[in-house]
């Protein structure tokens, strides 16, 4: 089928319809059991009624006014409509009760006790409630082997097949009625979700869809919210970079092209070295670049092993002319050495890039990371500008492109710490006056 709410609302429908059979066959199978237990219990009350009353009738030789007078009197003490025929079923004698039921059509299939002597005892069985002239009686089976339908249990006189039908029916309805807008409720969520999913696959990115109930189509939906999210963050920051990356290209492309032209017409030493420093400037921003996108999408794998952290800040803080600082003895840490080096590295350049003398390297142990701190004296970093310092291709107001870098460093650096489930912060120097800032690095241990 095309629409998943009528498949849902038709399996709804047919589990019900496969209950209301099956529990209308255990009722009726219940039902025919206690009709004939009920059966079995009245003849067994009618039999020891005749049974009991069998030694008082009088003889079979007895006036008929005598057994009349005897049957109308047992007929008020037992309240039972009584009959007395002899055995080639000539009417003997009636009680009062018998004639009122025959009078009114109600004396069929009587109860049959056959007496000693031949004669046969009548005892007609209760009317279930609620019978009118002309309903035919419920019948039942007598000593003499008279077969007929077994009566109902005292619970359900008064109903029938035919009632039992008409109520399951209502009852399916009801329930089939009930079980519409529950359909249309769950699929139209679904078909929200869907038109979601459709516009945001044309492009939509900011679409997302609502998140109602507290049911599966509800975590479905917010994890399509949550995946769109991280979906649109990715792209924009994509686009983002590859808008900066194109604008940070044109500065060395144009610096180069420019000493390219100069070297045509007088080479020079000094030309040569700008053209190699330009080549270096372009090789190293286009690694940055891919670099930052691999992370941001998850796409670059960490080969993490022992990394000895003491050992790294020695050399880094040697290659870089950096004092190192407090160290503990030993330090290790589960990490990508090479994009650690990378991130350590680039917390050194650029405190040499925009710092004063007076760099040092630190390593503090802490009971769960390992901080590293990179530590400078130069102008310092406004407090409202802390976190945006780590933004792809953001520089500090009045920081020229001359003075060396595009603003992807830090990025990275806190691309690198999140890899790892650590961060980078950035706050003032201790003592304040003195100027500077401290980058930290936090590592899990």
């Amino acid at each position: 089928m095309k629409f998943l709410w009528l498949r849902i609302y038709l399996a709804l429908v047919a589990v019900l319809l496969v209950f209301a059979l099956g529990l209308a066959a255990l009722v009726h199978r219940q039902w025919n059991a206690e009709r004939e237990q009920a059966q079995r219990a009245l003849d067994d009350r009618l039999e020891a009624m005749a049974e009991l009353l069998a030694p008082s009738l009088p003889a079979p030789d007895a006036p008929p006014a005598e057994m009349q007078r005897a049957l109308h009197r047992w007929g008020q003490q037992l309240r039972a409509p009584l009959a007395l025929e002899a055995a080639d079923g000539t009417r003997l004698a009636t009680s009062a009760r018998f004639e009122r039921r025959e009078a009114v059509g109600a004396a069929e299939a009587p109860y049959v006790y056959g007496l000693s002597d031949g004669r046969r005892l009548l005892v007609l069985r209760p009317l279930r409630p609620g019978w009118r002239p002309g309903d035919a009686p419920e019948s039942g089976a007598g000593r003499d082997g008279a077969s007929g339908r077994p009566p109902l249990p005292p619970y359900l006189l008064g109903t029938g097949v035919p009632a039992l039908i008409v109520l399951g029916l209502m009852l399916f309805g009801a329930v089939a009625v009930a079980a519409w807008p529950v359909a249309r409720q769950l699929t139209r969520r679904l078909e929200t979700l869907k038109g979601g999913v459709e516009r945001f696959g044309q492009g939509h990115l900011a679409q997302r869809v609502p998140e109602e109930g507290r049911d599966e189509v509800a975590q479905l939906a917010a994890s399509f919210n949550a995946a769109a999210a991280r979906i649109e963050q990715l792209v924009l920051s994509h686009r983002s970079l590859l808008a900066n990356a194109s604008h940070e290209l044109r500065s060395p492309l144009a610096r180069l092209r420019m000493a390219l032209a100069l070297r045509d017409e007088a080479r020079s030493p000094q030309l040569d070295a700008e053209v190699q420093r330009n080549l270096q400037e372009l090789d190293g921003l286009i690694d940055e670049v891919l670099l930052a996108s691999r992370l941001e999408a998850g796409a670059q794998p960490l080969a993490q092993v022992s990394v000895d952290l003491v050992g790294l800040c020695a050399e880094l803080a040697a290659q870089h002319g950096v004092e190192l600082g407090e160290m503990p003895a030993q330090a290790f840490a589960q990490a990508d050495e090479r994009l650690l080096r990378r991130a350590l590295r680039n917390l050194l350049e650029n405190a040499l890039r925009y710092g004063r003398d007076g760099q040092r390297l630190e390593l503090h142990e802490a009971p769960l990371c390992w901080h590293l701190r990179v530590l400078d004296h130069g102008p310092g970093v406004p407090e409202a500008l802390r976190t945006r310092i780590f933004e792809p291709f953001f520089r500090l107001p009045g920081h020229a492109e001359m003075a060396g870098g595009v603003g992807l460093g830090l990025a990275l650096v806190k691309q690198i710490a999140e890899a790892h489930g650590g961060r980078v912060s950035v706050s003032s120097r201790e003592p304040q006056a003195e100027g500077g800032s401290v980058f930290e690095l936090s590592l899990p241990r």
